[in-house]
């Protein structure tokens, strides 16, 4: 009778085993990026579709779905206004995003809080590749960034429905955008 493995298994013991399983897998795992670092300053049709329809998704959460989530919440008379806060937010932080807020967040570092106003009004922002995602343009890396910026104080406007004048919340979005919104944005 044998001993140790009845199967016929090379007596190789638990690290050697799991080197000879590892290793492999890891040189598999790499391999891909090694072959994909020449092709990243190219753009790619399929991320730049990817991200533009993920803009669109992000959008119709935001009006549609938002507005009218939070216009089922509150009461017959605040609907309106409600559905208003959504609507609003959008124009208001895309012409934000627009003007300073996109530099704010994805401008070259100021002292490691916000980004300098490189692309004040999207000066430099055109159709070559972005300098955070290099296979879609910079334009398009922007609208992306830029609808996550419109939903996130349209989100706020939950806590605060049938509670706060519209030009307060006017105000507070756009200031809440610009000192909190785009800084953090930077941070990450």
């Amino acid at each position: 009778m044998p001993k140790g493995n009845e199967r016929g298994a090379s007596n190789l013991s638990g690290p050697q085993k799991s080197l000879i399983y590892v290793w492999p897998g890891v040189a598999l795992w790499l391999w891909p990026g090694f072959a994909r670092a020449e092709e990243a300053t190219q753009l790619s049709a399929g991320d730049t579709a990817w991200v533009l329809v993920s803009s669109a998704l992000v959008l119709m959460m935001t009006v549609p779905g938002l507005a009218l989530f939070y216009g089922g919440l509150v009461r017959r008379k605040n609907v309106l206004g409600t559905l208003m806060h959504s609507f609003i937010l959008l124009a208001m932080i895309s012409i934000q995003w627009v003007l300073w807020g996109y530099s704010l967040a994805f401008g070259p570092d100021v002292g490691g809080l916000f980004g300098n106003l490189q692309y004040l009004g999207l000066s430099g922002v055109g159709t070559e590749p972005a300098p955070y995602a290099k296979t879609i343009p910079h334009l398009a890396y922007m609208m992306f960034q830029g609808m996550f910026a419109a939903i996130t104080p349209a989100l706020i406007t939950g806590a605060f429905a049938e509670r706060m004048k519209f030009k307060t919340f006017l105000v507070f979005s756009l200031v809440w955008a610009t000192f909190i919104y785009d800084p953090l944005a930077h941070w990450v």
